[in-house]
């Protein structure tokens, strides 16, 4: 069961997004045959879960519209990523991170920031999410484009803890090298996005790792506060067992 404030976001992506269409939509002919496309131009019609990933995932080029694809197939993309029947999550590259959603009209992008906001939430808070939680960050980042509003919701809690633990645990190796653990974000944008994925785990993850159990994540975590030199002349790295 999707907590409250998920199925509040759901019913909002229903109601705003509720008979869109990409009217002239042509698709790409060799990918799709002409009865799964016609369904894009078509309002109000299921469109099969196979047939939603394919479309979901592919890059702009494959529509004539691939603004108005996106809206038309909200609904069900919604829905199937909060259940977890969405397949591609984690390794695919999301169809509304390919959009400018935030310049559709105002109700449309507080539906869709409201969805993803929720979507985290819920997440972090389940014990056994359908997707590990580490790709659900990724797909709510690469749609919303930032890392600081799933951080600011990153609340300390037995469960959310669970799982920083198995975030931080993919990621040190990345960031302790200054590197993203992503590899879809815009160059220029990459190390700002890097400092503030650090900056936020050597404060925020240390205690809580520790607390969980993991000390050596903690320790690591921390250390991503030095700068790149000091951080590999820490004694940690020659002696760990004395510095957990």
């Amino acid at each position: 069961m999707p907590s409250p404030a998920l199925a509040a976001a759901l019913d909002d992506i229903d109601t705003v997004f509720n008979g869109f269409a990409s009217p002239h939509e042509t698709g790409c002919e060799r990918c799709f045959r002409p009865e799964e496309t016609a369904r894009l131009r078509t309002p109000y019609v299921r469109v099969p879960l196979d047939v939603v990933e394919r479309f979901v995932f592919k890059v702009p080029g494959h529509f004539a519209d691939h603004a108005a694809v996106m809206r038309r197939l909200l609904p069900q993309t919604a829905h199937a990523m909060a259940d977890g029947t969405l397949g591609g999550v984690g390794w695919g590259i999301h169809g509304l991170a390919r959009v400018t959603w935030r310049t559709w009209p105002a109700e449309q992008a507080s539906a869709v920031a409201a969805f993803v906001h929720a979507w985290w939430q819920d997440v972090l808070a389940t014990p056994a999410p359908p997707y590990p939680v580490g790709d659900v960050f990724e797909t709510c980042a690469m749609i919303l484009g930032t890392l600081t509003p799933l951080l600011d919701r990153w609340e300390p809690g037995p469960v959310a803890d669970a799982h920083l633990a198995t975030c931080a645990a993919s990621w040190q190796y990345e960031l302790v090298t200054d590197r993203a653990p992503f590899s879809w974000w815009d160059p220029d944008d990459e190390p700002a996005v890097i400092a503030e994925h650090q900056a936020w785990l050597a404060e925020h993850a240390p205690a809580r790792l520790r607390a969980a159990g993991e000390s050596d994540l903690a320790v690591r975590a921390a250390l991503l506060a030095l700068p790149y030199d000091e951080r590999w002349a820490h004694p940690y790295w020659y002696s760990p067992s004395a510095t957990n």
